[in-house]
């Protein structure tokens, strides 16, 4: 079973969907919070608003992403773990450009890391409505 403290801060980054369910914003539609957290400090680098039909970060959203990310520590991760059941092809492909080695992993397995931000976030904000 996965741990933080079996990492080194930097080591290792996760990408997860930070919502259960969409988050309603009125007239501009529906998303989803997608977040890079280490997984050593449970820190998150960076989140970006992804349009909830749409399948994952878009190419510019996952440089973005990895490029905030990065700010912190002005160094990327060896290592990036995406949740199987995540849509994240084009957050992939761009780690694996900058050669970052992309493990899939069964999100269950990193409850551990997301669990607790994951419930802080449901109960500020849920699968409400942000005015």
């Amino acid at each position: 079973m996965l741990h933080p403290n079996q990492f080194q801060v930097n080591e290792t980054w996760i990408a997860f969907k930070l919502n259960d369910a969409p988050i309603e914003t009125g007239a501009d539609g529906d998303f989803n919070l997608i977040a890079l957290m280490d997984a050593a400090s449970c820190f998150i680098l960076s989140s970006s608003l992804v349009p909830a039909g749409q399948a994952g970060p878009s190419k510019i959203e996952s440089k973005r992403l990895l490029k905030q990310a990065s700010a912190h520590k002005k160094n990327l991760p060896k290592t990036l773990y995406v949740p199987i059941e995540l849509a994240a092809a084009n957050l992939t492909v761009e780690a694996e450009q900058q050669k970052i080695a992309v493990i899939g992993i069964p999100e269950g397995q990193l409850l551990v890391f997301i669990g607790d931000v994951r419930e802080g976030f449901k109960e500020r904000v849920g699968g409400g409505r942000i005015q």
